[in-house]
């Protein structure tokens, strides 16, 4: 990061600080008085350099699938591992009615590709700005979702796997995609990374089927949707505030000639 700024209504009191995932979270607190209108307002200018996705060397222990974290790994990465109460219905192993693991060992990065593009091709995207993230057993029975639905549901099947997974919010620039193709432009998105033994946290991104590189931006990680939320707050009072919600995201790339 280059630089940044944030701004919010006048007389806020900020506070900069890092959660639990050591996510930058900026904490406001509102002077006491009524105001019809909460802003916010972040600007940053990053620099990124480019990055092959593939570019890494698993351990030897890790590159096949189902392999088992080695146990200091394994401490550390419990809480990702536990599958979370979003998958099947009855709340036993979701299961993917157009993809499988089978049975035997398989080469790790060839199931997971294989995983994520069979994940884009059946679950139709769908751009829904409000409301949680679907349960996975609710995206998978309705065939479509927006971005964070399909994460949630990658990041289950993942977990039932053995495989460490935590979910990623953030921005997507995709002006090297098609305009036909493009299908996070202009919002938040997300997707999940996979803990690989050698390669440490590995994105993969279900709504377009591939393996993140530069073009992913990561604003915030976590185990579950809401440890991802952009802006949450609270308020004191004895009344219900009604409240309407507008966003904008605007994402300016130059690319500087390389001499």
């Amino acid at each position: 990061m280059i630089h940044h700024e944030f701004h919010t209504n006048e007389g806020t009191e900020v506070h900069y600080r890092r959660d639990l995932f050591d996510n930058p979270v900026a904490y406001c607190f509102f002077p006491a008085e009524a105001n019809r209108e909460l802003r916010i307002n972040l600007e940053m200018e990053l620099e990124l350099e480019e990055r092959n996705p593939f570019h890494f060397l698993l351990e030897e222990h890790a590159q096949k699938i189902p392999f088992a974290y080695q146990p200091i790994e394994e401490r550390m990465l419990t809480p990702y591992l536990s599958p979370s109460d979003q998958g099947s219905r009855s709340g036993g192993p979701i299961a993917l009615p157009f993809w499988s693991a089978g049975p035997g060992e398989k080469d790790t990065v060839e199931l997971l590709v294989e995983l994520i593009q069979a994940l884009h091709k059946n679950i139709a995207y769908e751009r829904r700005e409000d409301g949680p993230a679907r349960s996975a057993w609710e995206t998978l029975q309705l065939g479509h979702g927006a971005c964070r639905d399909t994460s949630l549901l990658l990041a289950t099947v993942l977990r039932e796997l053995g495989l460490a997974a935590r979910l990623v919010s953030g921005y997507l620039a995709e002006s090297e995609t098609s305009q036909t193709d493009r299908r996070a432009e202009g919002a938040l998105h997300a997707w999940v990374e996979v803990y690989l033994p050698g390669a440490g946290w590995v994105g993969l991104d279900s709504t377009n089927g591939v393996l993140c590189n530069h073009h992913f931006i990561s604003a915030a990680v976590g185990i579950n949707p809401e440890d991802v939320t952009p802006v949450l707050g609270s308020y004191y009072g004895n009344q219900t505030v009604g409240s309407t919600l507008h966003t904008s995201l605007r994402l300016d790339i130059s690319r500087e000639a390389s001499e």
